[in-house]
């Protein structure tokens, strides 16, 4: 952690040569403006003003300009640019021209957050594990659908072929001041994960968009293509990044079932703004992948297909793991920090797992902290659509299953064959394989 009059030291005696003051617009993607040495003084000053009307999210009324602040605690070298003539970043805070702060910038909302769980006297702390695949380049660099090795969970070299690039990765990392727990190669082709530790909430934010910018950067230098997107391959397991939650109070309350009950409240548009792809949805139909966890989730909440939410042990203390795909890392660590907070509601979970609501909600924490993401609303409405009909797609699968089973005890079928009688069926009465599988449940019972 450095401070102000550190900064400005470091960058004289080091030599360094360019300073990345970086930020993220609403999606998380990183953007960065470089300013020499001779402006750093003017940076910690009056700030570095930006055109904020093309960064989607940050459009505002009455003005375009904003000014970048850097954070001198975030101070990191770049390890992979020249060591003579270093290039380091600062993560940003985003003012308005009158010195307000932005109330659209994510480490301003989310520092807000942090705040306001230590004025109740809750402490969270988060960790991190980040799944992506490493696809082949072509000899122009340009990324192919082919992955990087064909290896399989926890495979080990010559058959992991991504092993030297996380090796890369975690050193990087390590030189950037930010240290990787463990690394392996994941279930799919050319799948990678990396896990960190628990940090408080800014921290994980930040540090986690470090990490993709590291993690592509490294891959590029080894001509592979980093891909964190949910599902970049069909039929093969998908890609989440989960995250690891710790709460405690500070008079020694246990407050972990309440928090989680927060969560939960919301959970349906926490779901849609941290799974904003299709792929999100059908990252769950992989039969068999162990970190869907569909079986615990249905127990839990089957309002909520598409997010995992488990009781798992954490150290020494009891935890909740949720996997998401990124979008701003900032907010989504904000949504699940905020949520037990606003209007200072208190949960209670019953030992059956029924969530109940000790007084009525007064406010929407959720609403309040996602006001700035209306003009994305149409956009969720239709990922709502997307996971309903997702969900009803899954319902048919498991009626088709069971009418499948039924011809299997009755008729003495084999799986094969109560398949081909289902599909001829369905195709000879001109009706769809789910009516057909309704029909036989009925005729043979629950």
């Amino acid at each position: 952690m450095y401070s102000f009059e550190e900064v400005m030291s470091f960058v004289e005696e080091e030599n360094v040569s360019f300073i990345r003051l970086a930020f993220c617009d609403i999606h998380g993607v990183q953007k960065n403006i470089a300013i020499m040495p001779g402006e750093l003084r003017r940076a910690f000053d009056t700030g570095i003003s930006f055109d904020a009307s093309a960064i989607e999210g940050f459009e505002s009324e009455g003005t375009s300009d904003l000014l970048l602040f850097p954070d001198p605690s975030t101070l990191q070298i770049l390890p992979w640019r020249p060591s003579s003539g270093h290039v380091v970043h600062m993560f940003c805070d985003i003012r308005r021209p009158d010195g307000s702060l932005f109330e659209r910038d994510g480490r301003k909302i989310l520092r807000d957050a942090a705040a306001e769980a230590e004025k109740a006297g809750i402490r969270c702390n988060f960790s991190t594990e980040f799944e992506f695949y490493l696809f082949k380049t072509d000899e122009d660099g340009n990324p192919t659908q082919t992955p990087y090795d064909n290896a399989g969970y926890f495979d080990i070299a010559p058959l992991d072929r991504g092993e030297n690039i996380r090796r890369e990765i975690c050193l990087t990392l390590q030189d950037m001041g930010i240290t990787p727990e463990a690394s392996h190669h994941e279930e799919g082709p050319g799948q990678q994960e990396i896990d960190f530790r628990f940090a408080d909430p800014m921290t994980t934010a930040d540090n986690a968009t470090t990490f993709k910018n590291v993690v592509t950067t490294v891959a590029m230098s080894n001509c592979a293509y980093a891909d964190f997107s949910p599902k970049p391959l069909k039929l093969k397991s998908g890609s989440g990044m989960h995250i690891n939650i710790s709460v405690a109070s500070a008079d020694g309350r246990d407050v972990q079932d309440a928090f989680m009950a927060g969560i939960m409240e919301h959970i349906g548009e926490i779901t849609l703004f941290l799974n904003p792809h299709a792929d999100s949805y059908r990252r769950l139909q992989q039969v068999g992948q162990a970190e869907s966890a569909i079986q615990v989730r249905k127990q839990l909440y089957e309002k909520a297909p598409d997010i995992v939410i488990i009781n798992t042990p954490l150290s020494d203390e009891l935890g909740t793991q949720l996997a998401v795909e990124l979008a701003d890392r900032n907010l989504a660590v904000l949504l699940l920090v905020k949520n037990d907070l606003q209007d200072q509601i208190s949960y209670q979970m019953e030992p059956h797992g029924i969530l109940t609501l000790s007084k009525p909600v007064s406010g929407s924490a959720l609403i309040q902290a996602l006001s700035f993401l209306r003009p994305f609303r149409m956009k969720l409405l239709e990922m709502e659509h997307q996971r309903i009909s997702l969900e009803t797609k899954m319902k048919e699968i498991r009626l088709v299953n069971r009418a499948k089973w039924l011809l299997i005890a009755h008729e003495s079928m084999t799986e094969a064959e109560a398949n081909r009688w289902i599909e001829k069926t369905a195709m000879d009465a001109c009706r769809k394989k789910a009516a057909i599988a309704d029909d036989i449940t009925r005729w043979y019972g629950p």
